[in-house]
């Protein structure tokens, strides 16, 4: 008789429950939010109705709440999660823009690195969100579509399906609408608005530098308006026509004007402690949904009080 496995009490791997999500949207304003929750869910007690607010179990325009008399306005979304607390991301080097099924946008702070190093594999933005959504569904995963330079900020992009990760990877060039950058140089181009354009390669140094020969780099296109200057300081607006590797810092320090901070191509001084670049929009089609999806964050307020 063939003997029988067993596994010791407790040690049983738990198949993965979906949270049960309703969605709300109030049709009369400057109604208090749990009298409109008591309404709408009337077929639950009236205690765990506000069980459901004091744990943390109701999201008003996807932020939690636990104020029961918050006054809301038609069309507002509400969602109230009836398995467990809402799981919320909280980072201060970074936030989440946008979050579907398949794609999330984030503003990554300064001085984080986007994917992991042969030195280093956690606590990048790839691993702070990889950890996220598996805190969310264990089943979920996170794909790198592109990445942004370690000291620099600004809005990134991330798959979390198979299906918009190649959609992303094959047809980026195509999918991806805008991308605008902001910096302050040091250094004011001759001209307020221009295209830099040049063939960029890479040393053995693993540094990038600008080249007239085809043969030798890929070609790279930048495009430049000025904002505002102060000094020998300028804010300036710049737009990719390619995304080549560190084309922004090389671009601008082949016009003398390097970005302030970036001691490796030419700034001289550093008085924000960082690389003043930062990705401000991010334009592209939805991989799925192919819904236009514009994205645009703050420009630092370190930069304008550069100029």
């Amino acid at each position: 008789m063939a003997k029988q496995l067993t596994t010791k009490p407790g040690a049983e791997r738990r198949s993965f429950r979906p949270d049960v999500i309703l969605h709300f949207v109030p049709k009369q304003p400057e109604e208090r939010l749990l009298d409109f929750l008591l309404e709408v869910m009337s077929d639950r007690k009236r205690t765990t109705v506000k069980d459901y607010l004091k744990h943390q179990q109701v999201m008003v325009n996807g932020n939690v709440t636990t104020q029961w008399n918050l006054p809301l306005n038609v069309g507002d979304e509400v969602k109230v999660n009836t398995s467990r607390q809402f799981q919320v991301f909280s980072n201060p080097r970074l936030k989440i823009v946008y979050e579907d099924a398949d794609i999330i946008v984030v503003e990554k702070g300064y001085g984080l690195l986007s994917v992991g190093t042969d030195r280093k594999s956690e606590g990048t933005a790839y691993w702070l969100l990889r950890e996220w959504v598996k805190r969310v569904d264990p089943r979920q995963k996170v794909f790198i579509v592109h990445r942004l330079d370690q000291h620099t900020s600004g809005l990134m992009l991330f798959a979390k399906s198979v299906e918009a990760k190649e959609a992303l990877q094959h047809n980026w060039n195509n999918m991806v609408l805008e991308r605008r950058y902001v910096a302050v140089t040091e250094g004011i181009p001759e001209q307020p608005q221009g295209v830099i354009r040049s063939y960029l390669a890479e040393n053995s140094a693993h540094e990038v530098y600008s080249t007239d020969d085809p043969k030798e780099g890929k070609e790279a296109v930048t495009r430049y308006t000025t904002l505002k200057t102060r000094g020998n300081r300028a804010l300036l607006e710049l737009q990719l026509d390619t995304g080549r590797k560190n084309q922004i810092r090389v671009h601008l320090a082949d016009i003398k004007c390097p970005i302030s901070g970036d001691r490796r191509y030419g700034s001289g001084t550093s008085p924000i402690h960082r690389l003043a670049l930062h990705a401000q929009t991010l334009r592209f089609i939805h991989p799925i949904t192919r819904h236009d999806m514009n994205f645009t964050c703050a420009i630092p307020a370190s930069f304008a009080r550069l100029v």
